[in-house]
């Protein structure tokens, strides 16, 4: 096995979660190419050192810069904010170094679109952090359909909604400034990304994106609080979605149901090691939703637990995104979700925006796809 030398920029929430599976995917999976943490950067030197000290890298930096160039950083994962996607993925491309960007890719359609350009002349592996997918429930969920155990799906509903600004006590902040920090740019790309993972491509959507509480202590606020859209999938399914970060009461609330001609599938990711399946052909007598626990025989759970109903957590999703990684590194072969696929959900993002300022429908261009 080889080593890899890794860079982090950005140690906050999501530096660290990176950080964790970097030093762990190697036991877990058993990899090929085995992480080393090489360097992490920051917006100030004191900070940077901090993350040093704390996650386990070999060097900090106060400019992404020096990351990014440095000959022993030899895989980039880009954890720092939206605004800053596009400049640090055109450098590391530049150098054919490979990417692992945070959700969403970049802060505008524009920003997203140089960015699967920088990807591809670049030849190097790609990929965007859309974790919750990543779940072996969802995993299986989306085994079960390929495989056509529901049948041809017919309909979809999906939601990605939190409390996290529910009170319009909580003071304005980072998140109530910006459109890539407001609900469609933070939650609803993870839903959009599940739809076009389960489902398929999405057609035409219609939109209603609005802020509920337009001022907070401390200021205006300047993005939305929810959104919701109804929608048209190129297989012929119909479907809507639902995003919020006012829904009182929710944690994680990143749902969906399908409904197929053979059956449904139920998700929760606030109980994420369980699926609900619901099959027509099972006699009357028994036939309902059941709970199935996820367990060993399900994708990518044995690596983490050998005990059926004990459960992965969040951690674990970003672990075996790590994992992805480097075997797109390792292989050469593209990894779902790529740079492309992760601008296909920004596009569906901005028709939303689109759709809810003309009160219109809007088709999705070709792009939207898996």
């Amino acid at each position: 096995m080889a080593e890899i030398g890794i860079g982090i920029v950005g140690g906050g929430y999501m530096g660290k979660a990176h950080a964790v599976a970097m030093a762990s995917v190697g036991a877990v999976f058993d990899t090929g190419l085995r992480p080393r943490l090489e360097m992490v950067s920051a917006a100030s030197p004191a900070s940077a050192e901090r993350y040093r000290t704390a996650y386990g890298f070999r060097r900090a930096a106060s400019d992404w810069r020096a990351l990014v160039e440095d000959p022993k950083v030899e895989a980039i994962v880009i954890a720092s904010p939206q605004s800053t996607h596009r400049e640090i993925a055109e450098a590391a491309f530049a150098l054919k170094k490979p990417v692992l960007c945070e959700k969403p890719m970049g802060a505008s359609l524009e920003d997203s679109r140089a960015m699967v350009a920088a990807a591809e002349k670049s030849g190097a592996a790609n990929m965007v952090g859309f974790n919750y997918i990543r779940t072996p429930a969802s995993q299986f969920a989306r085994k079960l359909i390929a495989e056509g155990m529901i049948g041809a799906v017919t309909w979809f509903r999906g939601e990605h909604t939190e409390d996290f600004l529910a009170d319009p006590r909580t003071p304005a902040n980072w998140r109530t400034d910006g459109r890539a920090n407001g609900t469609m740019g933070d939650l609803a790309p993870h839903m959009i990304n599940a739809a076009l993972a389960l489902v398929g491509p999405i057609r035409a959507l219609i939109a209603e994106i609005e802020t509920v509480h337009m001022t907070r202590p401390g200021g205006a606020v300047g993005n939305d609080d929810q959104g919701q859209m109804m929608c048209r999938f190129a297989g012929g399914a119909i479907g809507s979605m639902h995003f919020s970060r006012i829904a009182t009461g929710r944690k994680m609330g990143y749902a969906y149901e399908i409904t197929g001609t053979k059956g449904a599938i139920r998700f929760d990711q606030e109980d994420q090691n369980a699926l609900w399946l619901y099959l027509m052909d099972e006699p009357e007598a028994v036939r309902g939703f059941r709970k199935i626990l996820t367990g060993p025989a399900h994708p990518d759970y044995l690596p983490f637990c050998q005990g059926p109903g004990h459960g992965t957590g969040y951690q674990d999703q970003i672990i075996i995104e790590a994992r992805d990684f480097l075997s797109a590194i390792e292989t050469g072969e593209a990894i779902w979700p790529t740079f492309r696929d992760g601008h296909a959900v920004n596009e569906i993002v901005a028709a939303a925006f689109a759709s809810s300022e003309t009160k219109t429908w809007q088709t999705i261009g070709a792009a939207a796809h898996r």
